[in-house]
């Protein structure tokens, strides 16, 4: 029974375990749950496995730092070292967000490499929500550092001189930028998704040769999968970073 569900999941993916619930519920109250709130439940999942080792690794803080805590320290020491190497001094205050932010996209995008398991990043809701998230903390950022009239001079290229009188370059600078805010989370959202789901894809279709003809494709691209689930996860949070770069005052930011 749970072979003939695992043939009526999608043909893109692995079988999951929340996908075949849903396959063998189907009908039903819960099988309708499973399916529409799958994503969200591996994406829930990988939020407690976080919280679990991140209270495993500091729940008794040492002087001279055991393995896990010492992995810990380096993590957010690199991650923080990252951030102000962009911000400056005052970038300290985006590594918990920024620093969370790359941990949970990199562990969502890993979880979906272990089997029966789904990568939430490959679902577009998922990584949606995330670029929204990201989206509505910039603007917040924006309107703080900057103000409202800041924040529109700055759209508006700062306009200065003959540009100020003129209205012209200003207003089509403005038009420009208002875009380009708008389109970010889009980029964000769809490069991710795009990215994490083509790997899934690309595995299920090696895997579904079978042990003797897939083999051979299947591991040096899950290798490839892994750097590919690494590097997406940095990319998403560097251009986020990038994107409170730009909004924060320049003589306090890096360039």
């Amino acid at each position: 029974m749970l072979a003939e569900a695992a043939t009526t999941t999608s043909a893109a993916e692995f079988p999951h375990i929340v996908g075949l619930a849903a396959e063998l519920n189907s009908g039903n109250v819960f099988g309708h749950f499973c399916h529409r709130w799958e994503s969200a439940i591996y994406a829930l999942l990988v939020i407690a496995l976080l919280a679990f080792f991140s209270r495993l690794a500091t729940r008794k803080l040492e002087y001279v730092p055991g393995r896990l805590q010492s992995g810990a320290e380096f993590v957010v020491s690199f991650i923080d070292d990252f951030i102000r190497s962009i911000l400056g001094d005052r970038g300290r205050e985006f590594t918990p967000f920024i620093g969370t932010l790359f941990l949970y996209i990199l562990a969502m995008n890993y979880i979906g490499l272990i089997p029966f398991f789904k990568s939430p990043t490959a679902d577009l809701s998922t990584t949606v929500a995330l670029a929204l998230i990201v989206f509505f903390y910039i603007q917040y950022t924006a309107f703080k550092e900057l103000g409202v009239g800041g924040y529109v001079d700055h759209l508006m290229g700062q306009p200065r001189g003959w540009m100020a009188i003129t209205l012209i370059v200003p207003a089509f600078m403005l038009v420009l930028h208002i875009i380009s805010e708008l389109v970010r989370p889009i980029s964000l959202s769809l490069r991710l998704r795009s990215n994490i789901y083509g790997d899934d894809v690309i595995l299920a279709l090696f895997a579904s040769w079978g042990l003797k003809d897939g083999f051979l494709w299947l591991f040096p691209n899950l290798i490839l999968v892994i750097l590919t689930s690494t590097i997406q996860a940095a990319v998403f949070s560097v251009l986020s970073l990038v994107y409170f770069s730009l909004v924060m005052k320049h003589d306090e930011a890096h360039h």
